[in-house]
């Protein structure tokens, strides 16, 4: 093992305890999206980064999503690796479902719990310490290493990382994109589905609900319709050869279901809906003149974008009463599942006595996208997606340093490789 290897793993293990901090003081510091404040979490990074006198700067268009760059140049020419990380999370949806406050970053039996644990202020957090012992060692390094915070992930990245793309630019694309996203630790995520979101609203004339005969209900039209976006899921993916080979055979199937739960090993090739919000009516005694619903479709790569959107528009279109408005996301995109980066993170995986992790795309979309669609290689390699966006979110502690290891030594090995 090479002396910089070694010193690097002296310092992690010397900061553990330092480390188990942080992240705990992350976890408790709210940052639900929506509504979308992250300023107290963002302000537990600003504080740190200016302790450890680790220059940064602000990047931001709405004043309570702040987003924050760092960056430094090793010393020799070389590649440019970005570390990736956001600290918005998810809602807590009903508090009293969560078996322990969502924000007390309680360590129990070797989890740490609370909302964002998983997703991704572990991982976020190991993208923050790899690039302070980096930063320690820049002399030694070629190329040039960048830290990119963001604060507007679980919403679509509009004000994130896609906002701090746009504003600086090459400064900050980068050769290749390293995320701690929850992937699990026995997977390296190399791509992910598409995003097809949009919105449906539906019109008519309403009535008192004892004349029901004198108006189509808004309500019911908008069943019909949520009834017939299931045929969506019809669609048959031609996975491209690199992805279909990662994908194969008993291995795979055990380890994707073992990691994102019973029967996404099917899934992950198909098309899948999800009306996420319905609503509807104004009163019990009404026929409803209105009803909204946004809905959320996940294209898997080898299947068409546009031919599912114009799949949705034929559905619409038969309902008179309906229109389809907002419509947002992107292509599934994937990298090379061979890169040198991906062989990089697969080795320290192995080193730190792991087994080796399974390549495969995500179900979910990350800000991965953003870099994709700029054709950098983006990675993704992250603690176990524990009840993500669910009650009782935890994560483990010791996968949780070893995230920390792997992305620390994946970067170290980049920024020095012959």
């Amino acid at each position: 093992m090479s002396s910089l290897r070694e010193k690097v793993l002296a310092w992690i293990d010397q900061d553990r305890e330092l480390l188990i901090e942080f992240y705990q003081r992350f976890v408790r510091a709210k940052s639900p999206n929506p509504p979308g404040d992250t300023r107290e979490a963002m302000a537990v990074i600003t504080d740190f980064l200016t302790r450890e006198q680790l220059q940064w700067q602000e990047c931001t268009a709405q004043e309570h999503l702040p987003n924050v760059v760092a960056s430094f140049d090793g010393q020799a020419p070389g590649p440019h690796l970005v570390l990736n990380g956001h600290v918005d999370v998810f809602p807590i949806g009903a508090g009293e479902v969560w078996e322990r406050d969502p924000w007390s970053g309680d360590i129990v039996d070797g989890r740490l719990h609370g909302r964002g644990s998983a997703d991704m202020k572990g991982g976020t957090t190991a993208a923050i310490f790899a690039y302070r012992y980096l930063h320690r060692l820049r002399e030694q390094l070629s190329g040039k290493l960048t830290l990119m915070l963001v604060s507007d992930e679980e919403t679509g990245g509009r004000w994130g990382s896609q906002y701090v793309l746009e504003t600086l630019g090459d400064a900050v694309k980068g050769d290749c994109l390293l995320s701690g996203e929850p992937g699990g630790v026995g997977t390296i995520r190399f791509g992910e589905k598409g995003i097809l979101q949009f919105k449906i609203s539906i019109r008519t004339r309403g009535a008192h609900g004892p004349y029901a005969h004198l108006s189509r209900s808004a309500v019911r039209i908008g069943g019909q319709i949520m009834d017939r976006l299931d045929e969506v899921m019809a669609f048959e993916a031609k996975l491209p050869p690199t992805v279909a080979e990662r994908l194969q055979g008993e291995t795979a199937r055990r380890i994707i279901d073992q990691t994102m739960g019973e029967g996404t090993s099917e899934v992950i090739s198909r098309v899948s809906m999800n009306v996420g919000t319905f609503h509807g009516g104004s009163k019990i005694n009404m026929v409803p003149s209105n009803c909204e619903m946004e809905v959320d479709i996940r294209v898997p790569l080898g299947v068409d974008r546009e031919a599912v959107l114009d799949k949705v528009r034929a559905i619409v279109a038969e309902f008179p009463e309906a229109s389809i408005h907002d419509i947002t996301g992107g292509p599934a995109l994937f990298s090379d599942p061979s890169h040198p980066m991906a062989e990089i993170i697969s080795a320290n995986v192995e080193r730190q006595g792991y087994p080796t992790p399974l390549r495969i795309p995500m179900l979910a979309a990350s800000d991965c996208r953003f870099w994709r669609e700029r054709n950098v290689p983006a990675f993704v390699y992250g603690t176990s997606p524990r009840n993500v966006a669910a009650p009782n979110e935890s994560a483990l502690i010791e996968e949780f340093l070893h995230v920390v290891r792997v992305h620390t030594l994946s970067a170290l090995d980049y920024l020095t490789a012959p």
